[in-house]
């Protein structure tokens, strides 16, 4: 057990980190990909300035996303998904503005994206782990 505990703490923040970064670049890349349908979507949700807000949100996926994987300044990384997510979940799954047969639907994203608050918010008190390009080992 002593030795499967040392591998992960080697190995388990480079796979978490993966994991976590995998979401927000496939985010990202999609929006990307599918610009002007994201745009539409932002928009008939009630999103003032679509147009412009994707921009920012695009960077924030992208960037957080890539910041993440490599472990390169990975705590504010966090720190600004956590900024993107909540919001962001509180407006486009808020679950309790669905009709009922969206709403359970609407109510696991919600839930889901919580949980990968949670995450985010253990990258900014961790760090990066040691496999990365930036090893945090206190607060900056």
């Amino acid at each position: 057990m002593h030795a499967l505990c040392n591998l992960a703490k080697t190995y388990a923040p480079l796979i978490g980190r993966i994991l976590i970064a995998f979401l927000f670049l496939q985010s990202g890349y999609d929006k990307v990909l599918n610009y002007g349908k994201t745009v539409t979507l932002m928009t008939q949700k009630g999103m003032p300035m679509a147009e412009v807000l994707i921009i920012p949100t695009i960077i924030i996926l992208l960037g957080g996303g890539l910041m993440i994987l490599l472990g390169w300044y990975a705590r504010w990384a966090a720190l600004a998904l956590i900024v993107f997510v909540i919001p962001a979940t509180l407006y486009f799954h808020s679950y309790w503005t669905y009709a009922p047969a969206q709403q359970l639907n609407q109510f696991h994203h919600f839930v889901k994206n919580f949980a990968i608050v949670g995450a985010l918010f253990y990258i900014m008190g961790m760090g990066s782990g040691p496999l990365s390009l930036k090893k945090e080992s206190e607060l900056q």
